[in-house]
């Protein structure tokens, strides 16, 4: 039997707990190894920080930064913007689930994220209190880091300064998170020209989780996670199951004055996720002490992993796609983002065609005109299905897209467009006279469609 330095013998039940904690810890190393340098993004709902475990969920979070984890905390305030409406003698009011924020409203908004944001930061300026690592300092950073644009007026009701994401700057979060900085994005967002909007914190987290590039999303719920029909919690999720429940659980509420259940938004904020190249969203319950360290550390976990159900590749495409391409690219053909292209052309032109395809399905495509007596091709009809959008597919295209082009030779990439200039201008092109064009394709420019021109040299 060990024997400490005060020369009695450890009893059995503390041996029991070392050789416990020393199993817990050699098994949740790799977990600890593999999650270091990985960015999760941690919806904080407005009662998750009401709640009396929310201390303990703090502690979890500044561990989760000590060990390398880059952190994005994206807090709401819905119970602390409901009591101060209620302070002011105000009523809460909802179309179709969202908050109308008249400008009353959002002076109890602005309130109630300013003093939600101060007391996390108050509480990550805590460190690991009691433990080893207290008096670690642990920043924390807010800003104007997203973008916002009003919702505007549905069905007759003006939502005011209920407003949806519009940009999220991924830059400057990713120089804070480089400086092993947390990040803390609030429910605000900004407009460019300085009005503020109340942005719903599911819309938010799971926005900033595909913009970002997360590899995790992790959402907090009173709930555990999904249970089944023996109440148990299910571990594992597939994105597409998922949405047949949100579905399900939203089909139930007629009332367009009432609110979504917890569970419906938090499922619907992991399956959007997903879509957006979230490769694996997390529900954990903000009662349970130590929920996330046991999710993200343990084989067994202790919520729900919603996944993404499918494998995508990029490929070179076939004749078997040409259904698919139309499908995909007709809509945009029809609102005039794209030159119509008829059935018989694409299948005389399909090798020129790369696609993305998930599920037997084609969710995005571009094509690659060369000219090679000048050195340049044309990047053509791309396209990404609107269900896919924000998980930077345009880019994994655009990058093969540019191999294909160097491996023939080519030094200039140019592109035609008359919607999408600012996407290709984030990415390297430059907005070029049309003269430039090869002569055979300025010869065929359609001056009515007045596309403007981007050129990008390899």
């Amino acid at each position: 039997m060990p024997v400490p330095a005060s020369g009695q013998p450890e009893k059995p039940a503390v041996i029991d707990d070392i050789k416990q904690y020393v199993n817990w810890f050699r098994h949740s190393s790799p977990y600890i190894n593999a999650h270091r340098g990985k960015t999760f993004v941690l919806m904080l709902s407005g009662d998750t920080i009401a709640h009396t475990n929310f201390a303990n969920i703090v502690h979890d979070i500044a561990l989760l930064s000590s060990l390398g984890v880059r952190l994005v905390l994206v807090h709401g305030s819905r119970p602390q913007i409901d009591a101060r409406l209620k302070e002011r003698g105000l009523d809460t009011r909802l179309h179709h689930h969202l908050r109308v924020t008249d400008a009353d409203a959002m002076m109890a908004v602005i309130e109630a994220s300013a003093s939600t944001r101060t007391l996390i930061e108050a509480r990550l300026s805590m460190g690991l209190a009691n433990t080893p690592m207290h008096g670690a300092r642990i920043r924390v950073v807010s800003g104007n880091f997203v973008t916002a644009r009003p919702m505007g007026v549905h069905e007759g009701v003006d939502l005011a300064h209920t407003g949806e994401v519009r940009r999220i700057d991924r830059e400057a979060i990713e120089r804070h998170l480089d400086a092993g900085e947390i990040v803390l994005l609030s429910h605000l967002g900004y407009s460019p020209t300085g009005e503020l909007f109340n942005l719903t914190v599911e819309d938010l987290a799971c926005q900033a989780a595909a913009r970002l590039s997360a590899d995790k999303l992790v959402l907090f719920g009173s709930d555990a996670g999904v249970v089944d029909s023996q109440g148990d919690v299910r571990s594992e999720v597939l994105a597409r199951k998922a949405q047949r429940l949100v579905s399900q659980y939203r089909a139930k509420l007629d009332d367009t004055t009432a609110p979504h259940s917890e569970m419906s938004r938090l499922l619907g904020a992991a399956v959007e996720a997903c879509h957006g190249g979230v490769e694996r969203c997390h529900l954990v319950s903000y009662r349970k002490d130590g929920a996330l360290i046991t999710e993200l550390f343990t084989r067994e976990g202790t919520g729900t992993m919603v996944l993404r159900e499918s494998y995508e590749q990029v490929r070179p495409a076939s004749i078997d796609d040409v259904g698919g391409i139309l499908e995909l690219i007709r809509p945009l053909e029809q609102n005039g983002v794209l030159v119509r292209r008829s059935r018989e052309r694409l299948e005389t032109e399909i090798e020129r065609f790369t696609v993305i395809e998930r599920d037997g399905a084609i969710i995005g495509c571009a094509a690659l005109y060369p000219f090679p007596d000048e050195n340049m091709a044309e990047l053509a009809c791309v396209a990404i299905s609107g269900d896919y959008r924000g998980g930077q597919r345009g880019d994994a295209l655009l990058d093969t897209i540019a191999d294909s082009a160097r491996q023939q030779g080519v030094r200039q990439l140019f592109v035609l467009t008359t919607r999408t200039a600012h996407w290709f201008i984030e990415r390297g092109f430059v907005e070029t006279p049309v003269s430039e064009l090869p002569a055979s394709k300025k010869a065929l420019y359609n001056l009515q469609r007045n596309s403007k021109v981007f050129f990008k040299a390899l």
